[in-house]
């Protein structure tokens, strides 16, 4: 082999690993800005729903020009001009915003309004919790909107997968249910 092939390979090998580099850093951008966060308004003061442009922002950062934007807004598309400011909150702190870690801290600790049993760490693949809301009826958290949970958490109690399933059944079909006294 000749020093000019030598050089070449060492050359294609430092390259390789330049962009491999590149893509697991942009690859961390995209795991850690996906989803659905929850804000507050600079203008409104209201807690507001946003989704930051995860993919878009995975492939600026590849090239080295990260900038956050938002792709959706629970205040669009009326306020769809705004400035974004409240990108800031996400930049600060993107794991604290994301819904998945407020509801999951929500449920932290408390205990189905139904069984009694306690709610550990919440697997998403899994069986989702659900909310009783004062008429007793349950209800997914994720056919809330998301904005909408902070007043929601106030006003509702924790409820198992078990039991949403359990009460969601003897709601919709209550002439196939055989009421027993509780113990």
């Amino acid at each position: 082999m000749s020093w000019l092939e030598i050089t070449l390979l060492v050359l294609a090998g430092a390259g390789s690993a330049f962009l491999l580099w590149r893509l697991v850093v942009a690859a961390r951008f995209y795991w850690k800005l996906r989803g659905e966060r929850l804000v507050t308004c600079p203008e409104t003061q209201k807690p507001e729903a946003v989704k930051v442009a995860a993919a878009e922002l995975a492939v600026r950062r590849f090239v080295g020009l990260p900038e956050l934007r938002l792709e959706d807004c629970s205040r669009w598309p009326e306020r769809e001009g705004c400035g974004q400011d409240c990108l800031r909150e996400v930049e600060a702190d993107p794991e604290a915003c994301a819904v998945w870690k407020i509801v999951n801290t929500w449920y932290a600790g408390k205990k189905c309004a139904y069984c009694g049993k306690a709610f550990g760490e919440i697997h998403w693949h899994d069986h989702r919790p659900a909310l009783l809301d004062p008429e007793r009826r349950t209800v997914q958290w994720t056919q809330v909107a998301a904005e909408k949970l902070p007043e929601v958490f106030s006003t509702h109690w924790p409820v198992c997968w078990n039991c949403h399933i359990t009460e969601s059944f003897r709601r919709e079909h209550p002439e196939l249910v055989t009421p027993r006294p509780r113990h």
